[in-house]
């Protein structure tokens, strides 16, 4: 899994890159498109 995969825009992909992640973690890959799609986590 990616962080572009997300679907997260490109101004914070452009600054998770900047600060050298690459791969999101198990609770990110969960908790972001919940978040992205408005529900509470």
């Amino acid at each position: 899994m990616t962080f572009e995969s997300l679907g997260l825009s490109p101004e914070i992909l452009r600054a998770i890159t900047d600060e050298g992640y690459t791969t999101p973690t198990p609770v990110q890959v969960q908790a972001i498109p919940l978040v992205l799609a408005g529900q509470d986590v």
